[in-house]
């Protein structure tokens, strides 16, 4: 039996008018399971007046309407498909029930009818409930939204208009009306529904935010970043909806091999009835034992043991911030055999900070007032060193005095004039030069000090003359080593860092992290280079990057992921999944469940098997009574759904994730 998972919807209708019909199916929503309680309505009103004697022509027709219902629409389609040379194991089923009618046996049939009709109505409900666990994500966001215009005044709008730019104010105990970062105000907002975490976070200034997420303590106002349509609910229900719509290579495996199938079963069949024809049996005996043979055969099992599953997984990442492309990616991350990962952006955050800061002796300067003084100067500036410097500042709680005369030079650094006297911010080896040899010694040492550990250094210089150097470098995640370390333990080897960075920035942050294999100062063809000589050697390769110079390596790869809030579009694009929260270790637990979705595909097909085995063996050694054969039929396509669904809950992402731990 077949049923498309996730169907893609209509445009969804604003969140506050479909909320509870999405979030949870009715089952009498569904054609499928009218049809079902129809078909055994009339079922249990024929069935009496047959056994009690009453005339055909009173529980003839309820049979025949109880057919009609049940069996009706997937007759048809079946023959839709066999015009075009399909053999659909559903019209098997019809072709069966109408079989064991034909020979008196319209009880049996009606049976078989009913269950098919009500085997089909668990995996049409099931099938909703796949799709409303990604669609009720929607429910989240909330139907309106509090804009700010520039007057001061406020407007209540809907979430679904609201633009990149708007200011949008959310008051204790409202949901947030779409993604953006806090421009002013404190709270504590539940994230849970969007990354899992179980308690608030606090939220200021800065911070990001999402739509959907709950807000209790204070009053935000919220500049907002992403379309309703680009939100990370939005993006996790399209990726998912796209994901649906393809089939891994198990899927198309068993779909190619079930057309010859289906055609072997019906000669097999055939054979079934004319052989016992031949040696004297009984017409309506051999048409019987046929008609179950052709039953218990069909693959139907086999046929659901891998998309539920598959697509269980893909919407159950989804929800845990990790977007599967396709079913094909989700099983060929259980294939993974190496990693190969960006530093800057993947392993660090692609943020520069402020780690150091050296005055030189001879100034007299305190920390904080080289900062202030660097800060001051590079307050106007877009680059991201400056921007870096006057956050550190500001974190400090240091006030910047106001700078005159600003002037900035590509590749040099900026001037400006503080308090009345000159200062000059940028990069050691241009500003030094200019210093006419007046005490650069001091800093010249400092910086290189700096740079032989892998920072950037930036030198101050006030009316000329060196006071200070500051370090600068890109922060490493959090759980950069933790990650490092479990994707080893799952690959049987330290994942390899491609870098276009400086060797010396690279082998320090890689042995923070644990890499021993560091291949620095890479275009993006040497890194599609490397990815290829791991492919080479018969390694199955996953690239990890967030950077335009990464897409060339995310194609190449086996399988490619993308860090998803600082990453570049190409590479998003290139990307066969998404870290939409940048949650480096998110990788190897979606790792972990798609071996584990593998494993629970194989169990599956050897449930479906067992079934089919057991089954037209007693049909062909003994005699399997017609009910029976159904009901171990029907019921076996009806346990590798529900097992494969299995992987829908949240349960099973967070074994994925300790059975890693426990592993390693």
């Amino acid at each position: 039996m077949s049923t498309t998972l996730l169907e893609r919807p209509a445009a969804p209708a604003p969140a506050a008018a479909s909320a509870a019909p999405r979030r949870k199916t009715r089952v009498l929503a569904l054609a499928e399971a009218r049809r079902a309680l129809a078909a055994l309505v009339l079922l249990t009103v024929a069935l009496p007046l047959q056994l009690t004697g009453v005339t055909a022509w009173v529980w003839g027709p309820l049979y025949a309407l109880c057919y009609a219902a049940g069996g009706w629409e997937p007759g048809w389609a079946g023959l839709t498909a066999l015009r075009e040379r399909t053999l659909d194991v559903d019209l098997l089923m019809i072709v069966a029930a109408l079989g064991a009618a034909a020979i008196g046996q319209v009880m049996d049939g009606g049976l078989l009818i009913v269950i098919f009709a009500t085997s089909g109505a668990l995996e049409a409900l099931a099938t909703a409930r796949t799709a409303d666990s990604v669609h009720g994500l929607l429910d989240l966001a909330p139907a309106t939204a509090t804009r700010l215009l520039e007057d001061g005044t406020e407007e209540t709008v809907a979430a679904e208009v609201l633009a990149v730019g708007d200011t949008v104010l959310v008051r204790p105990g409202e949901r947030i009306g779409a993604d953006g970062r806090v421009l002013d105000g404190a709270s504590d907002v539940d994230q849970a529904t969007i990354t899992g975490e179980p308690l608030p976070v606090a939220k200021q200034e800065g911070d990001e935010v999402f739509a959907g997420t709950l807000n209790s303590t204070g009053a935000l106002r919220v500049r907002v970043e992403r379309d309703a349509s680009d939100s990370v609910i939005a993006r996790i229900v399209a990726m998912v909806e796209e994901a649906s719509e393809t089939k891994g290579p198990t899927q198309l495996f068993i779909e190619k091999v079930e057309q010859r199938y289906s055609i072997g079963m019906v000669t097999a069949t055939l054979l079934v009835f004319a052989i016992p024809l031949a040696f004297g049996a009984g017409l309506s005996g051999a048409l019987l034992r046929a008609m179950t043979f052709m039953i218990v055969a069909s693959p139907c099992a086999v046929v659901l043991a891998t998309m539920p599953p598959l697509l269980s997984a893909i919407a159950n990442a989804g929800r845990h911030g990790v977007l599967v492309k396709s079913a094909v990616v989700m099983e060929q991350l259980s294939q993974v055999q190496a990693v190969a990962l960006d530093k800057t952006g993947t392993l660090t955050e692609g943020a520069p900070r402020v780690t150091d800061l050296r005055p030189l002796a001879a100034s007299g300067l305190t920390e904080d007032t080289l900062l202030a003084l660097a800060a001051a100067a590079e307050h106007h500036s877009e680059h991201p060193l400056a921007r870096a410097v006057v956050d550190a500042a500001r974190a400090r709680g240091l006030d910047l005095a106001t700078a005159e005369d600003f002037t900035s030079a590509p590749g040099v650094g900026v001037t400006a004039t503080i308090d009345g006297r000159k200062v000059a911010v940028g990069a050691p080896a241009r500003l030094l030069e200019e210093t006419n040899g007046r005490t650069e010694a001091g800093a010249a040492v400092l910086a290189a000090e700096l740079e032989d550990s892998g920072h950037t250094a930036v030198v101050v210089l006030l009316d000329g003359a060196p006071v200070g150097v500051l370090g600068i470098a890109d922060r490493l995640r959090a759980d950069a080593a933790a990650t490092v370390a479990r994707l080893g333990a799952l690959t049987g080897r330290t994942p390899t860092l491609l870098t276009g960075d400086n060797p010396r920035a690279a082998a320090r942050l890689a042995a923070e992290v644990g890499i021993t294999d560091v291949r620095a100062g890479l275009l993006p063809q040497d890194k599609v280079a490397a990815v290829a000589e791991q492919e080479r050697a018969g390694r199955r390769t996953m690239v990890i990057g967030d950077g335009v110079n990464d897409a060339p390596a995310l194609a190449a790869a086996h399988t490619g992921i993308a860090m998803g809030r600082a990453g570049s579009d190409l590479a998003l694009e290139t990307a066969d999944a998404v870290i939409v929260r940048d949650e480096l270790a998110t990788v190897p637990t979606v790792i972990a469940l798609s071996r584990r979705t593998r494993k629970l595909v194989v169990q599956n097909l050897v449930i479906a098997s067992v079934f089919i085995s057991g089954l037209v063996v007693w049909d062909l050694a003994g005699y399997l009574p017609l009910p029976l054969g159904v009901l171990g039929h029907e019921g076996s396509t009806v346990i590798v759904g529900l097992n494969g669904l299995r992987l829908l809950r949240d349960g099973a992402w967070r074994r994925a994730g300790t059975e890693l731990t426990a592993g390693q």
